[in-house]
């Protein structure tokens, strides 16, 4: 009798600190949970009504594609970290000469916030600039040896996916050929410092006549795609490009390199031949989304493991030229209210823990992310120019595997629910053998 007893006081303490673990989480940073902050505006809000903003949520990262220290400063105390752009324009300084890089970094790291990471411009050797790409890594190197003793801040670069010659399917993910001049000792120099390799997988939904194309891009239920190659089921589209790069990486033998997400989102409207551009797909694509990273579910290829994924954007830039949608990514307005709930709010679980959010039906008929032009059934397109780009930049576009998406990303309720159960089973077997 005692014996049960005390399994029944186990099981209640059990179940307490798991409830306790659950409520913790959700009022607290995520730190896989990132945001990009972009300046190609002229109604940002305050940097101090930003800071409040960013701090009432879950949102662990901010991506800075320029040094901001009004923000920075706004921050201070917070437990949110910077991932800190290095523009175009500060690399052959940087490359040529290491005490530029000390001034740099003295002039520009902050001490006041964690600063996880540092990103020597935002996709390099897709930037049109020849000159740039033998830069990049002695740039990366000097700015390395810039850091003050001791400090933990990774330094890497971003990426577009027209990195990859080869996507579709996600097994047969490979780098371009061409690009191994400068890819290649940049690779070595993530793998040798425990850096990240960072990338925008930006892709388009366009025209298709299947009902489940705009369903797996927006993570709701349909039949799924199986690679050939491997045989794993995809059943989203972020999984299929998160696991084509992981390929790639694998596949020159950089396995012990991990993956960050610098660049990812949906906008909320669009001209009138952005069909998907919508609120509700939205609201789906980034709730669903941030359900997903919750779950720590992984990818088919990576199973149980997360990534840090940056959503894009903050805010929306009323001054990036181009369509509608380009302008149209912020998932708060400059007045601080949200363009859609995606429950990031501290205290708030995903609205999509309990299931996917829904999709506007509407033709499949347009781009609603970076890519420009129609594209085959089937298949997205990333660009070079895309949301968070502060240049411009040549378009390079590439295509790539377009999966199946997620039948049931499970939140952080689900997942603790089904340790609790274990837990509790346990208990109950132990309970029984006395």
């Amino acid at each position: 009798m005692e014996g049960r007893r005390w399994q029944m006081d186990a099981a209640a303490m059990i179940f307490g600190l798991l409830h306790g673990a659950f409520l913790f989480q959700l009022a607290t940073s995520q730190s896989f949970i990132g945001v990009n902050y972009g300046t190609i505006a002229d109604n940002l809000s305050p940097a101090a009504s930003t800071a409040s903003l960013l701090t009432s949520t879950s949102i662990g990262k901010l991506r800075l594609y320029e040094p901001q220290q009004d923000l920075v400063a706004a921050l201070a105390g917070s437990n949110i970290s910077i991932l800190l752009g290095v523009p175009n324009s500060d690399v052959p300084s940087l490359a040529a000469s290491p005490a530029a890089a000390a001034s740099w970094a003295a002039a520009n790291i902050p001490t006041m916030v964690s600063v996880s990471a540092i990103s020597v411009v935002n996709e390099l050797l897709n930037s049109g600039d020849p000159t740039l790409g033998p830069q990049l890594l002695p740039a990366m190197q000097n700015l390395l040896a810039a850091l003050p003793a001791g400090s933990t801040t990774k330094i890497s670069t971003v990426h577009s996916m027209a990195v990859l010659a080869a996507s579709d399917p996600p097994s047969s993910g490979a780098f371009h050929m061409d690009l191994a001049g400068s890819l290649d000792p940049a690779l070595d120099f993530l793998r040798q410092n425990g850096s990240p390799f960072m990338i925008n997988p930006y892709f388009a939904y366009a025209s298709d006549t299947r009902d489940e194309t705009l369903a797996f891009c927006l993570f709701q239920p349909n039949p799924g795609r199986v690679d050939a190659g491997s045989g794993l089921n995809y059943m989203n589209m972020f999984d299929a490009q998160l696991d084509a790069v992981r390929a790639a990486l694998d596949g020159k033998g950089y396995a012990g390199v991990d993956i960050v997400i610098a660049e990812t989102g949906w906008p909320y409207r669009g001209d009138a031949d952005e069909a998907g551009a919508t609120p509700d797909n939205a609201r789906a694509y980034n709730g669903n989304l941030v359900a997903h990273l919750r779950s720590q579910v992984g990818t088919p290829r990576t199973p149980g493991r997360s990534v840090d994924t940056y959503l894009f954007a903050l805010y929306d830039e009323d001054l990036k030229p181009g369509p509608v949608s380009e302008r149209s990514f912020g998932l708060y307005q400059a007045d601080l209210t949200a363009n859609y709930d995606i429950g990031l709010a501290k205290g708030s679980a995903s609205p999509s823990t309990s299931g996917q959010i829904g999709v506007t039906a509407t033709p499949a008929q347009a781009a609603p992310q970076a890519g420009r032009g129609a594209t085959p059934a089937g298949y997205c397109v990333t660009t070079s120019t895309v949301p968070g780009n502060t240049q411009q930049v040549q378009q390079q576009s590439s295509s790539c595997y377009v999966p199946g998406t997620a039948a049931s990303p499970k939140g952080d309720a689900g997942v603790l629910l089904l340790v609790l159960f274990g837990a509790l089973l346990g208990l109950a077997m132990v309970a029984e053998s006395r």
